[in-house]
């Protein structure tokens, strides 16, 4: 198992520890729902440096990541980021993940940490446009800062952040450390990234440079479990439950991401035609008044028989109600339908709802 360059600190700091990724990686340091109300109300640093990046160099970058990918990456400008994701050809997702334009002949995709071996061959594989393919994920830290009071806490630090727009990025030095600092976030609250590289010394310089700065204004560290219900709260998609190589993103709601109006994509006439035709089934949110704990695999039933099933669940931090991703039969998708989570055989009563499950 890997150890990312700020394992010592999360270890001082008496974190729960646990395998995730290939990486040893921080689960808690304190509860989860104080860690995720942390992020909610003040603001909240993750070690996410397990993420993959993978650089794409060379005079046809633009039309290899537009190949790969099913969003536009030809809207983007240098300085921009993008939300997408990768098909195979029978329209099943690789990964979804974020494109970053450096310049029309370098961009950086950042893919989830437990596929990236997968996604590195599946980019090598269909890179007939002769661009330069560097997986750097070993080089690069990361660091989210997320929250109300991020902005405030890294402006301390970054002069120029104050002009930074969602899902953009620019070359910035914090701590003294060149990196690249982006604004994207994946728990629906104002929200950074620190990308850098550098030894344990460097990690440990720029972790402290943050917390110093945050420190008056109730900055905490977070694991990864309440970063898994902080994006849950917002109905954000995780490679594995909710989309996988089994889902398209038709079906999956991210339709909005999928551009079938650009040239040829892999993966393009089968989500085309799933747009045309619709899908049997459909991604949905859910939730229950009732004092349950929706899991992924649960049966999700109407009127006695079987109709879908849970892919992500927890008991809302904020809203205190039971929550769910999941898919169901297209029949039964509109929303305000009522549907049951089947838990150890009991159907508890829920209903299909909007997103985000949490307003901002």
């Amino acid at each position: 198992m890997k150890k990312t360059k700020f394992y010592s600190i999360h270890e001082n700091l008496g974190a729960k520890i646990v395998d995730f990724a290939g990486y040893k990686m921080p689960i808690q340091y304190s509860s989860i729902i104080a860690e995720h109300k942390a992020v909610r109300t003040t603001a909240g640093v993750f070690d996410v440096s397990h993420m993959g990046e993978v650089f794409v160099r060379g005079e046809k970058a633009l039309n290899f990541v537009n190949h790969i990918t099913v969003n536009d990456a030809s809207l983007l400008t240098d300085g921009r980021v993008q939300y997408s994701a990768m098909c195979y050809e029978d329209g099943g997702i690789v990964d979804d993940l974020l494109v970053y334009r450096i310049s029309e002949k370098e961009f950086m995709l950042v893919v989830n940490a437990s596929n990236l071996e997968k996604d590195f061959a599946w980019m090598n594989k269909n890179n007939s446009f002769g661009v330069e393919l560097v997986n750097e994920s070993d080089e690069y830290s990361l660091l989210a800062v997320q929250g109300s009071n991020s902005n405030e806490t890294l402006q301390k630090i970054c002069d120029e952040l104050l002009e930074l727009e969602y899902y953009h990025f620019f070359k910035a030095k914090v701590a003294g450390i060149d990196m690249i600092l982006s604004r994207t976030g994946y728990t629906g609250e104002l929200g950074y990234e620190l990308y850098f590289k550098g030894d344990e010394a460097v990690a440990e310089k720029v972790w402290n440079t943050v917390f110093e700065a945050g420190k008056e204004l109730g900055i905490k560290p977070v694991g990864l479990a309440a970063r898994d219900s902080l994006r849950l709260e917002m109905g954000f998609c995780l490679y594995g439950n909710d989309i996988d190589q089994t889902t398209n993103t038709i079906e999956a709601g991210l339709g909005w991401i999928t551009k079938l109006k650009k040239p040829s994509f892999i993966g393009k006439d089968v989500l085309t035609a799933a747009k045309e035709n619709g899908t049997k089934k459909k991604l949905v949110a859910m939730i229950s008044n009732e004092k349950t704990f929706p899991r992924p695999g649960y049966e999700l039933t109407v009127n006695g028989k079987k109709a879908g099933y849970i892919t992500s669940g927890t008991v809302s931090p904020i809203l205190d109600k039971a929550i769910a991703l999941g898919y169901v039969n297209s029949e039964f998708a509109k929303e305000g339908n009522k549907i049951n989570f089947l838990i150890r055989g009991k159907e508890v009563e829920a209903q299909i709802t909007k997103l985000p499950f949490v307003k901002k």
